[in-house]
């Protein structure tokens, strides 16, 4: 039999044990990136077709980390940086696979806008961090990730039909040379930007030499 002391100390194990689940979920995602990278810009479909199946995981542990740091109140400094970290490296890795499927919809150009919002918004976030400021936030970055994360795993699994020869294969390749995939992702751009340039108005007390006190976390 466990006495009570036994018990608690058990108990204090579990909840420390399970607050490390977000952060460590955050590393395999930022471990899966380039794995992904590396095994979509194959020409053998069949790598391809698994680097699509290791991106859907890591969307997954995006969610989960999330859940279970609400869940059990474990969000910590360290994760609140980590975990938009994980999924920019994600979403990098994800933009930069598009222009390997076709470049002239999925132009370098556009890419280098994405990546150089969500680095600058990084920057922003790791300022307002050292002069102990909080960031705000609006929905409009919520749509911007979630419109990123729908349009890059339809524009993904495209790249694969289209090298395969199943059914599927032949309406992929007409949605391809449609170019309504071309028009999305200027859409995506464009959520992108204003999403970005919404994010450095609100914010824009950290340029300021005026230090504010952190009053709540910001999940951004």
């Amino acid at each position: 039999m466990y006495d009570k002391k036994d018990l608690i100390l058990y108990n204090n194990y579990y909840l420390w044990a399970v607050r490390q689940i977000p952060n460590i979920l955050s590393t395999i995602r930022i471990i899966l990136a380039p794995i992904f990278l590396i095994l979509y810009v194959q020409d053998e479909v069949v790598w391809r077709a698994l680097s699509v199946g290791i991106f859907a995981v890591a969307v997954v542990t995006d969610f989960f980390d999330g859940y279970i740091a609400r869940m059990y109140s474990a969000e910590t400094e360290y994760g609140v940086f980590l975990d938009p970290l994980a999924d920019k490296f994600l979403t990098f890795a994800g933009f930069i696979c598009l222009p390997f499927i076709d470049a002239a919809q999925f132009p370098w150009w556009a890419i280098g806008v994405i990546v150089f919002r969500d680095i600058f918004v990084t920057g922003m976030r790791m300022l307002a961090d050292y002069r102990n400021i909080t960031m705000d936030t609006r929905l409009t970055a919520k749509a911007k990730t979630l419109s990123q994360m729908f349009f890059l795993y339809l524009v993904l699994m495209v790249g694969v039909f289209i090298e395969t020869d199943v059914w599927l294969s032949s309406y992929c390749v007409d949605l391809l040379q449609s170019g309504i995939l071309s028009w999305l992702m200027m859409i995506i751009v464009a959520i992108t930007v204003y999403s970005g340039i919404e994010y450095i108005y609100i914010n824009r007390k950290i340029f300021s030499l005026q230090k504010d006190a952190k009053t709540e976390t910001d999940t951004r």
